[in-house]
């Protein structure tokens, strides 16, 4: 069975950071792409970024770029997102998902981690 779980969401305050774990298990994690989106209150799932299988190439949307960076650890099966200078309109619920093998749709998600950058 397929389980990714998130952890380390939080309360902090503009341009503070946080570090997002997602633990997976249950399928050859060093062999899947891996993304994080994101979805504010009353709006619509954000794509937040993606690695690929060994971590060598990473992706970001623009509304992230340059603040937040996402990596992984294949020997430990984990997926990180480290989020710098945060700002308010950061504040959102955060899933990490798992893609196809091969390929970019994404066929499991976690529950979630709530980030909440507010003064």
């Amino acid at each position: 069975e397929v389980q990714l779980v998130e952890s380390g969401g939080g309360l902090v305050q503009p341009g503070e950071s946080l570090r997002l774990s997602c633990a997976a298990s249950g399928f050859t994690f060093s062999s899947a792409g891996m993304s994080w989106v994101r979805q504010a209150p009353g709006k619509n799932l954000e794509w937040v970024c993606t690695i690929d299988a060994d971590g060598g190439r990473t992706y970001y949307s623009d509304s992230v770029k340059g603040r937040f960076a996402v990596s992984r650890d294949n020997a430990e099966n984990t997926l990180y997102l480290t989020l710098n200078s945060l700002k308010t309109e950061d504040t959102a619920m955060y899933y990490c998902a798992k893609h196809v093998v091969p390929g970019l749709l994404l066929n499991y998600w976690g529950q979630g981690t709530q980030v909440t950058a507010s003064s």
